[in-house]
């Protein structure tokens, strides 16, 4: 029988009661391992409703008491990390090791808010008028809202709600329907540690969901990792209610070849960064934009056989080097933009396509792709493929590879590999992207830094995690105090004797 999964609200499991349910796959197999319940706006406001009656009591708990269930959580994220990893593999499909990277990338964010205290000190200036002082604070905005994807089942929900919790807030999470156990596990891990009821709760489900967090007057902030249609949609809704949104939506990642880059470094890097995760990350490298056509020629013929030997396997193959698709979906949409590509003209180098694995015949599995003179028309240049497919657009010279990169849409990531130091720093000043790479294919900041994209990669005015993270989740208060001094009045300062005591 099939496992029915829950939601997680007020410090226990529910039940979903909307008699709606989503299938959750086992992208290896192709079969259907669980349901997930997709919860009515009904349920949303339940889960909103223990969050708003849970704010006033953690908001007034100390950072430093607060920090000390970050610390738990943290035990007990490292002695789960495996099981974590595990549950992320089973439903994404993306190999362990993959998925425990990305877990211990989520954890780094919880080792940073367990430093609170020291991120929510405020400011505090004497004297800027006589007897008057002035002092700046940083306070919780109440119950935020989380909508996470499925590429990153761990880690993306990581970079969210301890941060916000840490400050102070209360938090509802909906995670992506497709892999939802991994939220619900960290929920679980969460309480645990100590983390009072209602604090955390998680709603699974689907746009019913996401438009009834949007809506709800109770939420003070909503965060959104996904695509950019629906973070747009994100983004508009929620500022019309009157939230604070930030939305990291989608990305069409270019890096730059120059003629002197090391070449072995080069390839060794989009290997990495265009097919680890099968490419489903939306810091993935989609596009390598090669400066002259030597570079060109010799990068492509570098790339070929590495693409055409990649080791296609289940999540728990310890060979694999790319596990499969997460539904079928996805993976017919994949193939879809890999004959939009031929039939637009561009040069299919490597075809992926048609896979089958002994034991695994009705899994969503594709290879590597690789295409070639791929240009700005065509949709697999314009588009987020979202998949294993690795798209070679040539420059004539380095303006014409700058141009390329700050003409689209997108201004998520971009790296440049180059051995000449004035070539980086002007492509460092000069780029119109949010997160730059020298020598660095996927330039994701560390936990202590902040995540976020340009131009329709990002709606909202702050980015995740890091200093830009407490400052999306705290809401800054300027108190001017004058006091009048009674010692200059000649007041008295001393006990008074019988029934004055």
């Amino acid at each position: 029988m099939t496992e029915t999964l829950y939601h997680f609200i007020g410090g226990r499991k529910a039940d979903g009661k909307s008699e709606r349910f989503g299938d959750v796959y086992n992208p290896a197999t192709g079969a259907v391992a669980r349901r997930v319940p997709f919860a009515s706006a009904a349920e949303v406001g339940e889960a909103v409703a223990a969050a708003a009656s849970a704010f006033p009591a953690w908001a007034a708990t100390p950072p430093a008491r607060r920090a000390q269930v970050m610390f738990r959580f943290r035990e007990l994220m490292v002695a789960h990390l495996d099981e974590l990893a595990e549950i992320a593999s089973a439903e994404h499909g993306k190999t362990l090791a993959d998925a425990k990277g990305s877990v211990t990338r989520g954890l780094e964010v919880v080792e940073f808010v367990c430093g609170i205290p020291q991120l929510l000190k405020g400011e505090y200036s004497e004297n800027v008028a006589s007897a008057v002082d002035s002092l700046a604070l940083r306070q919780p905005l109440g119950v935020c809202a989380g909508i996470t994807p499925f590429n990153f089942p761990a880690m993306v929900p990581l970079w969210m709600f301890p941060v916000a919790i840490a400050c102070g807030n209360t938090f509802v999470l909906k995670p992506s329907e497709k892999d939802p156990s991994c939220s619900l596990k960290l929920a679980e891990l969460a309480s645990e540690a100590g983390l009072p009821d209602g604090v955390l709760n998680v709603v699974n489900g689907d746009k019913v969901a996401v438009d009834a967090l949007l809506v709800h007057p109770d939420i003070s902030a909503v965060s959104f990792v996904g695509s950019t249609p629906v973070g747009e949609h994100v983004y508009t809704t929620g500022c019309a209610h009157g939230k604070r949104v930030q939305a990291l939506c989608g990305a069409k990642n270019h890096m730059v070849v120059m003629p002197d880059a090391d070449m072995d470094q080069a390839v060794d890097a989009l290997m990495g960064a265009a097919y680890g995760s099968a490419g489903e990350r939306c810091m993935a490298v989609a596009v390598a934009v090669t400066v002259g056509d030597e570079t060109g020629d010799e990068l492509v013929g570098r790339l070929a056989p590495r693409v055409r030997s990649l080791k296609i396997g289940a999540y728990n193959d310890p060979e694999a080097e790319m596990g499969p698709i997460v539904t079928p979906e996805a993976l017919a949409k994949i193939e879809g933009y890999i004959e939009s590509g031929i039939n637009e003209g561009a040069e299919l180098v490597v075809d992926g396509r048609g896979i089958k694995l002994q034991g695994y015949e009705n899994g969503f599995f594709t290879g590597g792709s690789l295409f070639d003179r791929v240009e700005r028309h065509m949709k697999i240049y314009t588009d987020e493929i979202f998949g294993p497919v690795l798209s070679v657009a040539r420059a004539a010279d380095y303006e014409d590879a700058l141009g390329l990169v700050n003409d689209h849409e997108y201004g998520n990531g971009a790296a440049i590999f180059t051995r000449d130091g004035d070539a980086a720093r002007d492509f460092m000043n000069r780029v119109q992207i949010g997160m730059v790479g020298i020598n660095v294919p996927i330039p994701v900041p560390v936990a202590y830094h902040s995540f976020g994209g340009w131009k329709r990669s990002l709606f909202g005015d702050h980015h995740i995690h890091g200093l830009e993270g407490v400052r999306f989740y705290t809401k800054l208060k300027t108190v001017t105090a004058r006091w009048p001094s009674g010692i200059r009045q000649g007041a008295q300062y001393h006990f008074r004797s019988g029934a004055d005591h």
